[in-house]
């Protein structure tokens, strides 16, 4: 049977301030805490907040036959919880419909995967733990920042215990074979990958309420219409965006949500169902492995990582900040660690970029990728600062590994007590279970034995 694979992205951007060089060393505050508010507020209220509601109507009208997966970095999430707490209402209330999954990504919606393992790692982790918290299910499927992926990062979620991966199914990666199917990690067979197929979701995200689109008016018939006449074997369709498209980039006016009310009672019409993720990727086996050298993602045309590293601005900027990864895995300041999260965030190194897309990209407070550059290398050389005053350019590679591989040898050494210590716990309890039987089982024996007869007087 044919299914429909609906995912949406929730990220929000940090915005930074105008930072200059010589608040380099006395500022350490590197936000503009009204942009921040005002952009969620709006968000909010014109895509958020009709967006779930639609969702969860769609869930409740259907019985239970519609699905849909979310991801929330935990970068929105922290905005979310502080200027729209309505928004978090409603993500658990989507949760408790029971027709939602939430999966996981890196916290800070950076690009971690690409150039540090153990930062990524430890921000995936990070995530995972919250959203278990949050919505009381443990992830298991998995989402890159823009669906970033490669053979050596399906390698690291794979060994974090993942079952699946969303990404893109990019023409130069796919050649001749369909998104339409299942396929699975070629470093580890363990990973199924969801490819999203990029026609039928952007018709959605970017054309539907283009006027001059040979398409428009697109209605939930036509488009399922599309669906229903694919290949019979194909039987897995992924269509993937952010939730603000449900309002932003498509707005209210558009019906855009009267499109996607529609949608269930048209594929039911077809035979055609709606999945979650870990369904598909639980039900369904793969049909080959996917070949991927160089990372892909969803943006631009090229499909890859050019958007944030295509510059020699972009890659100055990326490299300068992970040289001191390791030291910010060391420390334990708080403000640090979250700075660190919010320099990562993937938008940050997006305003610099010199491609011409055709696309507007809104920068924010920038006039152009040199003036995002400037003011973002500005910040940076504060952080950095704080984080050398706590561990010193002058602490060499070595020292910090050796320091680094101390720190991972007690970590693991800690981790084997534990499980020594459950292990003899286990047998504790065993045997006090076993001890407190005894006296009943003795007693019952003893009831249950034949009692010899007294012996006759002569």
């Amino acid at each position: 049977m044919r299914t429909i694979c609906l995912y949406f992205e929730m990220h929000q951007i940090i915005h930074l301030k105008r930072y200059r060089f010589f608040d380099i060393g006395t500022d350490h505050y590197y936000y503009d805490d009204y942009a921040n508010e005002a952009s969620m507020n709006d968000v909010a209220e014109r895509s958020y907040i009709p967006a779930l509601n639609t969702l969860i109507g769609m869930a409740k009208d259907s019985g239970g036959s519609f699905k849909v997966a979310l991801s929330v970095s935990g970068v929105a999430l922290e905005l979310l919880e502080i200027n729209a707490p309505a928004v978090v209402d409603l993500l658990h209330q989507l949760n408790d419909t029971g027709c939602c999954e939430f999966l996981c990504e890196p916290y800070s919606h950076g690009l971690s995967s690409l150039v540090n393992e153990d930062c990524f790692r430890e921000e995936v982790l990070r995530q995972r733990a919250k959203i278990k918290q949050l919505f009381g299910k443990e992830p298991k499927v998995f989402r890159n920042s823009s669906l970033i992926y490669s053979d050596d990062i399906g390698g690291v979620v794979a060994s974090m215990g993942f079952k699946g991966m969303l990404t893109e199914g990019a023409k130069h990666v796919l050649g001749w074979k369909s998104p339409h199917y299942l396929y699975h990690c070629n470093q580890a067979p363990s990973l199924k990958l969801l490819l999203r197929d990029f026609k039928l979701s952007d018709d959605i995200s970017l054309r539907f309420s283009n006027p001059d689109w040979l398409e428009y008016p697109l209605f939930a018939d036509k488009y399922i219409d599309w669906i229903d006449a694919l290949p019979t074997d194909e039987q897995v369709i992924n269509i993937f965006m952010e939730l603000g498209a449900l309002g932003m980039v498509q707005p209210l006016s558009s019906n855009i949500l009267e499109f996607m009310k529609a949608l269930p009672a048209c594929a039911k019409a077809k035979g055609i169902t709606f999945s979650t993720p870990s369904e598909i990727v639980s039900k369904l086996k793969s049909v080959s492995p996917l070949d991927v050298i160089y990372p892909i993602s969803w943006t631009d045309e090229e499909r890859d990582t050019s958007s944030w590293l295509g510059n020699v601005m972009q890659r100055e900027a990326f490299n300068k900040l992970y040289s001191v990864a390791e030291r910010v895995h060391l420390c334990d300041d708080r403000r640090i660690k979250q700075d660190w999260d919010y320099l990562q965030a993937s938008n940050n190194f997006r305003f610099m970029t010199t491609k011409n897309t055709g696309i507007a990209l809104n920068r924010g407070i920038y006039d152009s990728p040199y003036d995002a550059f400037t003011n973002y290398m500005n910040i940076l050389g504060d952080f950095m600062k704080r984080v050398e005053s706590l561990y010193p350019v002058d602490m060499d590679n070595e020292e910090l590994n050796s320091l680094l591989t101390t720190i991972k040898n007690q970590g693991e050494e800690i981790a084997g007590l534990e499980k020594e210590v459950a292990k003899w716990q286990g047998k504790a309890k065993k045997m006090m279970e076993k001890k407190a039987e005894a006296p009943a089982k003795a007693a019952d024996a003893e009831n249950k034995s034949p009692k010899k007869a007294p012996a006759k007087k002569r």
